[in-house]
C-alpha cells in the first residue's frame, strides 16, 4: 500500500489529509488548507450575477486568469491578488511542497462583509478567491464560503485505515509484566489480547462463545469510529442526499428538486447509481490491473537486459583488446579509436535502458498507488461520498490506463553489442578499418563525412541543407556481413527536389547526387516517381513518390548481396542492386528544400525472408 500514500496527501501542505474537501475541478484540499490559499479579490472584480445553489462546478465563478494575475512571474508558486489601490497585497510564505499560502488571520474589516464557517475558524472575507494547487483553476466563493464545498468523507476513512495499518503493534492489555503483542480484541468485552491471555481469560465455550473477535488493528478502528453520519445536502443541511442528478453529476435531496434547480435534470436513486459506478470502476481497475502487471514483468525484463549489456560490454571489450593487440603497430592508434567507439555504444545502451526503467518504474508506481487507493474507496459504504469522486476516479483509471498504450512496454534497446571487428583488410586499408554489423545495426550520421553544405540536428539524426544543390553525408558505421534495415523519414518536402537514399564507398563524391558516380549505389524520388542509380545510370522508374511524413526504408542484406528499397512500409520496384561485397556506408543526399531524419537500429520487416526471391523478382 505504500504506493498509495501520495494519493493521500494534500497538495498543499504535503501531509495527509485532514478534513479534505472537494474542489468543483474534482481536486481534493484539507480544509484548513483552502482557507491558506484563499485571496480576497476586490468588489470591482466579483461577478455581479447571482451565483448558483448546489455543489456542482456552476456553483462557483472561475476566474480569467490573463486578468486576474494570479500568477507571480519569479516562481511557479501562488501569489496574492495585488494591484489594487484598495487592496494591499497579502504577505505569504511556501508550504512544504512549495505553493504559497497566506496567514491565516485577515486584516479587520467591516462585519458585513465577513462570511462565517463552521468550526469557530475566523470568518472568510467576502469575495474571496482560491486556486486549485493542481489544475490552477481559479474561482470566487459564494455566500457559503468553504461551506459550500462538499467534504470527502471517503477519502478521510482510506487516509484514517492508512494510518492505522501503519501504527505500531498492539499491545494485550491482560499481560500482568511486559505486554506481549496483542493477536484478537473481543468486540464485545472491548479488550486486546494475546494467545496465551486469550486462552486464560476468554475460553471459546459458555456465554463467551459467542463474542466476535476479530484481528486487532479491526478492532481499534471499529473502537474509535464513531457512527456514520448520514451524508446531507450542502445547500440543505437539514435534508438527507436520497437521489442521484445524471447531469449534474451529484448527489442531489428532494428540496433540491422542489427548489427547481434539477427540476428539469434526469435523476436516479441512489442506491442505483453507487452500485453502477462502483461496477464501472471495478471493471476499468481490472484492466490497469493487467497493465500493471504486464508493466512489472518489463521491469524485471529490462533490469535483466542491464546486467546483459554489462556483461556483454565487458565480454566484447576483452575480444577487441585481443585481436587489435595481435595486429601490427600501424593498428594501436585505430584501437583506441574502435574502444571509445564499443564504450559510447556501452554508455548509450545503458542510458537508454536506465532511463526506461525510471521513466516506466515511475509511472508503475503512480499506477498502483492509484489502484490502492480505488481499491479503498470502493470499500467504502458511503454512495454519496462515493459518488462525489467516482466519476474523477474512473476517468483517471482510464487515462491511466491509456498510458500504458501500444510501444510503451517494449524496450528501446538491445543488450547484445552488434559489433564484429574484421581484420582482414591489407596493412594500406588500415586507415579504412572499423566496425562491421553482423545483427541489427544502430548508428547516426557522421559529421565527419557531410559535405560542408550538410546541416545535422537531433544528436546527428536530422539531415537538411545549405544548398539549393544536392549534397552527401553518411553514416558512423560501415557494414560488411549480416543483413540490415535503417529508415528515414521525411519532416519537410516542397514537391521539387529529389532526395537520395542508399549506400556508398568510404571516398563517395560529397558534392552531387548520390549515386552519381561508381562509390554509391541509391534510389532517388520525387513527390511522384522514384529511380535506382549508379555510376549515373538511371534504371527502373516506378510509380509513387514521397511528401511530408512519408517513410523511405532500406534494405542492406550480404547474404545475398542485395539492395532493396520501401516507401511507408511497401517495396518500391524490384531489387535494386544485386553483387554487393566489400564495405559499404549508409548515405542519403539532400538540398535545402528538404529535410528527413534517420531511425535505426530497426527490426526486419516482416514480409522479407532473406534468400526467397518471389515470381516476380522482388525479393519477399
Amino acid at each position: 500500500m505504500d504506493e498509495m500514500e501520495e494519493e493521500l496527501k494534500c497538495p498543499v501542505c504535503g501531509s495527509f489529509f485532514r478534513e479534505p474537501i472537494i474542489l468543483p475541478c474534482t481536486h481534493n484540499i484539507c480544509l484548513a488548507c483552502a482557507r491558506n490559499i484563499l485571496v480576497q479579490t476586490p468588489d470591482a472584480e466579483s461577478p455581479q450575477s447571482s451565483r448558483a445553489s448546489g455543489s456542482g462546478v456552476s456553483d462557483y465563478d472561475y476566474l480569467d486568469l490573463d486578468k486576474m494575475s494570479l500568477y507571480s512571474e519569479a516562481d511557479s508558486g501562488y501569489g496574492s491578488y495585488g494591484g489594487f489601490a484598495s487592496m494591499p497585497t497579502t504577505p505569504c510564505q511556501k508550504s512544504p511542497n512549495g505553493v504559497r499560502v497566506f496567514p491565516p488571520t485577515v486584516p479587520p474589516q467591516p462585519q458585513q462583509h465577513l462570511l462565517p464557517i463552521p468550526g469557530g475558524l475566523p470568518p472568510i472575507p467576502r469575495n474571496s478567491c482560491i486556486t486549485c494547487p493542481q489544475c490552477h483553476r481559479s474561482l470566487i466563493l459564494d455566500d457559503r464560503g468553504l461551506r459550500g464545498f462538499p467534504k470527502n468523507r471517503v477519502l478521510e476513512g482510506v487516509v484514517d485505515r492508512y494510518q492505522q495499518s501503519k501504527a505500531a503493534a498492539l499491545k494485550c492489555q491482560l499481560c500482568e509484566k511486559s505486554p506481549r503483542e496483542a493477536t484478537v480484541m473481543c468486540e464485545q468485552c472491548d479488550v486486546f489480547y494475546c494467545d496465551p491471555c486469550r486462552l486464560r481469560c476468554h475460553p471459546p465455550r459458555g456465554p463467551l462463545a459467542k463474542h466476535r473477535l476479530v484481528p486487532p488493528a479491526q478492532g481499534r478502528i471499529s473502537r474509535r469510529t464513531s457512527p456514520r453520519k448520514i451524508s446531507t445536502c450542502t445547500e440543505h443541511e437539514l435534508e438527507n442526499l436520497s437521489m442521484y442528478c445524471v447531469q449534474c453529476k451529484t448527489p442531489v435531496c428532494y428540496q433540491c428538486l422542489e427548489e427547481g434547480k434539477h427540476s428539469t435534470h434526469e435523476v436516479k436513486a441512489l442506491g442505483a447509481m453507487w452500485k453502477l459506478h462502483k461496477g464501472q470502476l471495478s471493471q476499468a481497475l481490472n484492466v490497469l490491473s493487467d497493465r500493471a502487471t504486464e508493466a512489472k514483468e518489463f521491469l524485471v525484463m529490462l533490469r535483466n537486459m542491464v546486467q546483459n549489456i554489462q556483461e556483454n560490454g565487458v565480454e566484447f571489450e576483452a575480444c577487441l583488446v585481443a585481436q587489435c593487440d595481435a595486429l601490427i603497430d600501424a593498428l594501436n592508434r585505430r584501437k583506441a579509436q574502435l574502444l571509445s567507439r564499443v564504450n559510447k555504444e556501452h554508455e548509450h545502451k545503458l542510458k537508454v535502458v536506465r532511463d526506461q526503467i525510471s521513466h516506466c518504474t515511475v509511472k508503475l508506481r503512480q499506477t498502483t498507488g492509484l489502484m490502492e487507493y480505488c481499491l479503498e474507496v470502493i470499500k467504502e459504504n458511503d454512495p454519496s461520498g462515493f459518488l462525489q469522486i467516482s466519476d474523477a476516479l474512473i476517468r483517471r483509471v482510464h487515462m491511466t490506463e491509456g498510458q500504458w498504450g501500444k510501444g510503451t512496454m517494449t524496450p528501446r534497446m538491445t543488450s547484445d553489442f552488434d559489433l564484429t571487428l574484421d581484420n582482414g583488410p591489407l596493412l594500406q586499408s588500415i586507415h579504412q578499418l572499423d566496425f562491421v554489423q553482423m545483427k541489427v545495426a544502430w548508428f547516426v550520421f557522421d559529421p565527419a563525412s557531410a559535405h560542408p553544405d550538410i546541416l545535422l540536428s537531433n544528436d546527428n539524426l536530422t539531415v537538411t541543407c545549405n544548398s539549393y544543390d544536392d549534397r552527401v553525408v553518411m553514416g558512423n558505421t560501415a557494414f560488411s556481413r549480416g543483413v540490415h534495415y535503417w529508415e528515414i523519414t521525411i519532416d519537410r518536402y516542397d514537391n521539387h527536389p529529389d532526395p537520395a537514399f542508399g549506400i556508398a564507398r568510404g571516398d563517395v563524391l560529397k558534392d552531387v547526387m548520390l549515386g552519381k558516380d561508381d562509390k554509391a549505389w541509391a534510389m532517388y524520388v520525387d513527390n511522384n516517381r522514384s529511380w535506382f542509380m549508379h555510376n549515373n545510370s538511371h534504371t527502373n522508374r516506378s510509380d509513387g513518390g514521397i511528401g511530408k511524413g512519408a517513410t523511405v526504408g532500406v534494405l542492406l542484406d550480404f547474404t545475398r548481396g542485395i539492395l532493396l528499397f520501401l516507401l511507408n512500409d511497401e517495396q518500391q520496384g524490384p531489387v535494386a542492386f544485386e553483387g554487393l561485397e566489400g564495405l559499404y556506408y549508409p548515405a542519403i543526399s539532400v538540398n535545402r528544400n528538404v529535410q528527413v531524419t534517420l531511425h535505426t537500429g530497426l527490426p526486419i520487416p516482416d514480409f522479407y525472408t532473406p534468400g526467397d526471391p518471389d515470381p516476380n523478382g522482388s525479393v519477399c
